[in-house]
Order: structure tokens, then sequence, then C-alpha cells
């Protein structure tokens, strides 16, 4: 008998740790109540990270009713100029947790509660963390509004699932529908030889290969020869039914002769390895081009969790007199897939295009910390801020100083300080470091200050150098005018901007108190709603105060009229 309850305890066991394995199919309904339509998809290749959710569209429109996709509790609230914006995340009884962000506005019990932080810490940005028995929400209920806040392009509604452990998993996994017929398109290859002696159509470079359709629909290039030790990379899409958008694959995988030798797969990630996207993609010419090419091979710094059946990490070693037939084949969530076949001949043969070596004043080793003075200046990178050995071009001229090329991705913050002790004292205050675009653009790069030096934090190499900010924001009226009656107003707008090191403080007073003025960054909108306070009397006074980055101020005053109801 005690042996047959150990076998039903072991088998119960099994079955117990097998189901947690598995996605809850019927446990998250739809977060919204149109037809889903998806502007991009989980896994999807953006600047530096994996997209994290599903992006769907709202018909380039605001406020549709954005609903709990299960029971639980509303475990976080978010409010920031950039990022999801006004996001909201819910936690339910399964451990899982939801994630709505880009939202216009919270539902009423919702927003009530943000509210009333936001006015006693007088900030419009909050992060908040309710109590499980604050704010608990029913499925399908209405939580939100759906918008266009944070970092958005446009109207949209971003939304998670993340594990207990805070990893977004692929919400397609768990039964959210998303109609898709479509294949995957591969739309580009390159090859890539590794070392001195291996070539590509006797090139020591990197080769780009031309796709061509078969009359029977198959992909393929042209035989190429090759030796020694080569990778393949493609750019691939994924299209959905009712979308032009080109949106990211659900898997990569690759075959030699019929033996799988790569496979990555995007279900699950942590936001904490997101960054090695850059090591998944040829960078150089991501940054170059424009256009993201999936390498099938894992270079040694590339430490995502993404990859499965790998053979010499899907690199290839191409012998002299053997035949290779490669494919690579991309696939989506619904299976539907697209193959390109490569087919290699291996032949020793003189390498007529080389490489070139690189010459420069200074080689960095990636797991070392390399610094680099000179005269006023000092850049430091801490270990493992590159993801390989760099001859690293630095140059120090006319004031700007280049820290090699921005095609090369970084993993870390580097350190760039400058020694303003020479400048006049009235002038330290309005220094800042701004990175200069290859067309001369200035970009703002947030300037602290320690003493007689300024430093700033980037993983953007590039052109740096020192500007002097003294021109002060401007605040401009949008719908009002000074001493106008506003009896019939909902909202105060006002726009604001800044020429050099952007906006960093704004605080808004109607009568000497702080109102809540929400913050559209993109568009530069403060906007106040009435509703918020009941005014007293009829003349009011308005204060916006509005400083930048280097303390540069400026404070507008109007008189109103509004007497409230």
């Amino acid at each position: 008998m005690g042996r047959l309850f150990l076998i039903l305890g072991f088998c119960l066991y099994l079955s117990i740790g097998h189901a947690q394995t598995k996605y809850p199919k019927d446990y998250f309904s739809n977060p919204l109540e149109i037809p889903l339509i998806l502007s991009g998809t989980f896994g999807e290749l953006r600047s530096n990270h994996f997209h994290s959710g599903l992006d769907i569209k709202t018909q380039k429109r605001v406020g549709f009713n954005v609903l709990s996709s299960a029971k639980g509790y509303v475990s976080r609230i978010k409010v920031s100029e950039w990022g999801y914006g006004k996001a909201l995340y819910v936690t339910h009884p399964n451990g899982y947790t939801t994630v709505y962000g880009h939202l216009k506005k919270f539902a009423p019990k919702i927003e009530s509660y943000v509210k009333k932080q936001q006015y006693q810490k007088e900030s419009f940005t909050i992060q908040l963390y309710p109590n499980s028995n604050e704010l608990t929400v029913n499925q399908n209920e209405i939580i939100a509004y759906s918008g266009n806040t944070g970092g958005s392009g446009g109207p949209h509604l971003h939304y998670e699932i993340r594990d207990k452990n805070s990893k977004p998993m692929n919400p397609m996994l768990f039964g959210i529908e998303i109609p898709d017929s479509k294949n995957p398109e591969i739309r580009a290859c390159i090859a890539y030889p590794f070392g001195s002696s291996s070539h590509i159509n006797q090139s020591n470079k990197k080769n780009i290969l031309k796709i061509k359709r078969l009359k029977n629909g198959t992909l393929t290039t042209n035989k190429i020869t090759a030796y020694g030790k080569i990778g393949f990379g493609v750019n691939a899409i994924d299209k959905q039914d009712g979308a032009l958008n080109n949106n990211g694959l659900f898997s990569l995988e690759m075959t030699v002769n019929g033996q799988k030798v790569y496979k990555h797969k995007v279900a699950i990630f942590s936001f904490t390895e997101s960054r090695y996207l850059n090591t998944l993609i040829d960078y150089e010419r991501y940054y170059d081009k424009k256009q993201r090419i999936q390498k099938c091979f894992v270079e040694p710094a590339n430490k995502l969790s993404i990859y499965s059946d790998l053979v010499n990490n899907g690199y290839l070693d191409i012998k002299d007199g053997m035949s290779y037939t490669v494919k690579i084949t991309s696939k989506d969530v619904k299976g539907n897939s697209s193959t390109l076949i490569i087919p290699i001949k291996g032949k020793k043969d003189s390498i007529l295009v080389k490489n070139k070596k690189i010459k420069t004043s200074h080689y960095f080793k990636a797991n070392e910390f390399n610094k680099i003075k000179q005269r006023d200046i000092t850049v430091a990178f801490p270990k493992y801020s590159f993801y390989k050995n760099l001859p690293f071009d630095f140059k120090y001229k006319n004031n700007i100083v280049t820290l090699h090329n921005p095609n090369v991705p970084l993993h870390k913050s580097f350190t760039l300080t400058f020694d303003i002790s020479t400048y006049p004292k009235e002038k330290r205050k309005q220094l800042c470091i701004v990175r200069k675009s290859k067309r001369g653009k200035l970009y703002y790069s947030t300037t602290k200050r320690k003493e007689n030096k300024i430093y700033t934090l980037s993983k953007k190499l590039g052109n740096y150098t020192l500007v002097l900010d003294t021109i002060k924001p401007k605040i401009r009226a949008l719908n009002f005018k000074n001493k106008q009656w506003l009896t019939k107003f909902r909202y105060l707008k006002l726009k604001i901007s800044d020429n050099l090191s952007g906006v960093k403080f704004y605080r808004g007073e109607i009568d000497g108190k702080w109102i809540l003025l929400e913050y559209d960054a993109k568009k530069g909108l403060l906007m106040y709603d009435f509703n918020d306070r009941k005014l007293i009397g009829k003349e009011h006074t308005l204060k916006v105060t509005v400083m930048d980055n280097v303390k540069n101020t400026n404070v507008y005053i109007a008189t109103f009229y509004k007497k409230d109801k």
C-alpha cells in the first residue's frame, strides 16, 4: 500500500509540475471591447530592448474602455512623462500580473485615488503601490481609458502579461486571440566570415546575399563558395491580418544538411537581459542602414536566455570540397513560416577582398576597466561596457570629444567628465554637456556637477562637447488670455518649451495653491482640469514656473475670472 501511495504521489507531483509549465488559455480575457489588431508584437526588436507586450490599435482614437483581463487588484500605478505614460499593473490570484500602458486616464475610483496622492505630493509624475485590499477589480471591469500618453507614437494600448518574477511573457500564448494567416517575410540575408583565413565568395568581409523567389514560392540565394568559420543573419518581419505594420518574429531557426544548429524563441525574457539584444542583431548595420539583421549565431558576450538547439553556437565550419544546404526558417506564434535556402560549396580559395586592419591610438579589452584622460577631460568605461575587444578611436580637438563611432553598442554607461575650472564662475552654472550628431544637431546629455567639474553618464558613443545655455524656457497660453472670463472653460492649456537643455521642472499655482498640471512632453502641453478643485471668488491668479536643466527659469502670471456655480 505504501509503495502504491508513493507511486501515486510521484505521478501527482509530475502532473502538477507539468501543469505549471503550461499557459492558462482561458484565464485572461481581451483588454478591449474592439477587435484586436496589432501595431506591435511581443518580442519585437526595439531600440536596445525587446518589446515586452502587445501594442493594440485603437482606431487612431483615444478613450476606449480598458478592461481588467481577470479578477485581481491594482498593485502598481505609474504616471510618467515618457515610457508607458499613465500605466496600471493588476496582480491576479494565479500569480500573474497584467500591465496596461499609454492610458488617457484611469477609471473614476482609481483616478480619484491617484489624484489625491498627486495633490498630497504636489507632483504629476508619481508611482504608487496600493495594498491588495485598496483597489480590487473584477474581470472585464473598466479600469481605464485608452490613450496616447508617455513615449507612445500614436493612440494604442500597450498590454503585457508578467509572471510572478516580473518577467514579461507573450500574451498570445495565453489565448489572447489575434487573427493571423500571413507568413513572415525574410527580406535580406548576410553571410559573415570569422578569422583571417575564412572567406565567402573570396571575400573576408561580410557578404550581402541576393534573395530570389522560385516559381514554387521557395526563397533561395545563389550558391556561394566559402571556407572556414562563417555565420548567417537575416532581416525578417511578420504581419498580422488587418494591419500593414511590420512586426516581430516569434522564432528563428537554422538547419545545416537537415541538422538543427540554431534556434531562438521569444516567449519570455527578463528586463535585465533585454539589452543583450544588441548582440543578437548586427548593430553596425542597424545604425548605418536602419535594418535589423538577426544573427543565427550566438556571440560570446550574448547572455540572452532565448536560445535552444545550439550546435557550435550556430557557427558553421565549412570544409574544402564539401557541400552544404542551409535553411533558415522564421515563424510567428500561429505557426505561419517562411524558409530561406542557402546552398554552399566548400572551397579553400584565395582571398581577393580583405578586411582592413583598423589602427587607433587605444585598444580596449571588454573585460577590463578602460580610461582616457587628456587635458581637461576624462572618459571612463566600466568592465563589460563593450561586447567585444575594440580598437578605440579617440580625439579631442576644437573642444569636441570624439568617442569612437556610435555604430558600436554599449552595454553599460561610460562617464565623461569636463574640468570647467578655467571658465568664469558666473558661466559655470549654465554649462552643460551635449552630444553632437553627424548633421550637427545638439542633444542634451544629462549633466551633473561636482565642485569644478561637470560630467555625464551615457551609453551612446559619438561626439560630445560643452555648450552654454543662457536662454530661459518659453511659456505660452493656448486657450485663454490675460484678464479673460473662463466660467464655461473646463481646461486651462499652456505650451512650454526649451531651446537646449530641456524642461526639468514646472509648477502651477492658482491663488497661491498648487494645481495638477498634466504634462504631455511630446507636445510640450500643460493642461489643468478645473474640476479638480472648487475656486472661491471670481478673480484668480495663475502662476506657472518652468525651469530648464541648467536652472534658467521663466515665470508666467495671468489673471482670469471664473465663478464656480
